[in-house]
């Protein structure tokens, strides 16, 4: 027997393979770097590679360089309301200017998109219904937000601002449909924006439902509605207006955007987002004229109620005026008066008074006046 080659293998495997594995294991043991874990203000983070998502959920400091070394990959860091330390780390990270970085951090932007050098911003205003039991003045309809996406050759980050438009379902829809997601960063930014108009359409119906109750509130017999409860709807689909209404412009940008634009493959699809905004923006348009109308037609039926009740108080202020004027002239008691002496002056009196009020009353009533 050959005792060298006997000395270098144990348990019929290679002393060199053992020794490795050996010190691998304990160089694992001692390892003391802890794994660093994403902030509080991160919802999630992954890398996709060609189309699928890489398991796990890493830093994304560690998503953004996994995503740098390995082809046809990129990160999707989904962000909700982070705070400026935050905010400023992943500017570092992924190369946002300050300005991106300060526009991150603020509420209320119009839709538009930007260029910041190679990153492009997307601005977008989200849209949920709230759901109400009745309509008073104080009623809140439609809660509004915003979310921004920035897309870059390696990377997208959505920022959203505001209870509505949670993103979850986006990106979990998205990963559904891996031929899409393989187009890259830009993938993110179309199912966002797929999302933000199928919600503004379903606000608009259940907008649409509401202004049907408050036109018929209108033109009821009774007449329930308050022109309160009306205006606070008016306020509320304003609010709506702003966030609808302006995104047409820079959706068009994007589709034209020849310098790290999407990709031709998503052509055809931010064509059926902006061909489903556009039904959006006339439904839109549409409430705010109806609105307008039901406002005016209230307004001048309050109008007609005080001619009506104007004109009531004034038949009976005529059918008073009778009586006051016999009773004025027969109670100046002069003493050379006709009929004072007279037996039945008194119930004559009382007889006239009566005959001019009727009279007055019937024709008054014939007359539409009471």
């Amino acid at each position: 027997m050959d005792r060298p080659a006997a000395r270098a293998r144990w348990g019929g495997r290679p002393l060199s393979t053992l020794i490795t594995r050996l010190l691998g294991r304990h160089a694992e043991g001692t390892d003391s770097t802890p794994r660093r874990s994403n902030p509080d203000a991160v919802v999630d983070c992954a890398v996709y590679l060609a189309g699928r998502r890489e398991p796990g959920r890493p830093h994304y400091a560690d998503a953004y360089a996994r995503s740098r070394r390995t082809r046809r990959s990129f990160v999707w860091l989904g962000l909700h309301e982070p705070g400026a330390a935050v905010m400023a780390a992943v500017g570092r990270t992924f190369g946002l200017d300050e300005l991106a970085v300060a526009q991150a951090l603020a509420e209320g932007h119009r839709p538009t998109v930007q260029r910041h050098g190679e990153v492009t911003l997307l601005v977008l205003r989200t849209a949920d219904y709230v759901e109400h039991a009745e309509l008073t003045d104080t009623s809140e309809v439609i809660d509004t937000g915003d979310v921004m996406v920035f897309l870059g050759d390696r990377f997208a980050i959505t920022v959203r601002h505001g209870a509505a438009g949670a993103l979850t379902p986006v990106r979990a829809g998205l990963e559904r449909r891996p031929d899409v997601l393989a187009q890259g960063p830009w993938a993110v930014a179309y199912a966002v924006c797929d999302r933000m108009v199928d919600r503004y359409l379903e606000v608009a119906g259940h907008l649409e439902s509401d202004l049907e109750r408050v036109e018929e509130s209108v033109f009821a017999r009774d007449r329930r509605a308050d022109i309160q409860h009306i205006y606070q709807l008016k306020r509320e689909v304003v609010e709506f207006k702003r966030a609808v209404l302006p995104l047409p412009a820079p959706l068009r940008a994007v589709r034209e955007q020849r310098t790290g634009g999407p990709p031709p493959a998503l052509h055809r699809w931010f064509a059926d987002v902006d061909g489903r905004l556009t039904r959006a923006v006339d439904r839109v348009s549409s409430y705010d004229e109806l609105l307008n109308s039901i406002l005016q037609a209230r307004l001048a039926q309050l109008a007609v109620d005080q001619n009506n009740d104007m004109r009531k108080i004034a038949a009976w202020a005529a059918i008073a005026a009778t009586q006051t004027a016999v009773a004025g002239v027969y109670g100046m008691n002069f003493t050379h008066m006709p009929e004072l002496a007279w037996r039945y002056g008194y119930p004559a009196a009382l007889l006239v008074m009566a005959v001019a009020g009727f009279t007055l009353h019937r024709l008054f009533r014939r007359s539409g006046w009471l």
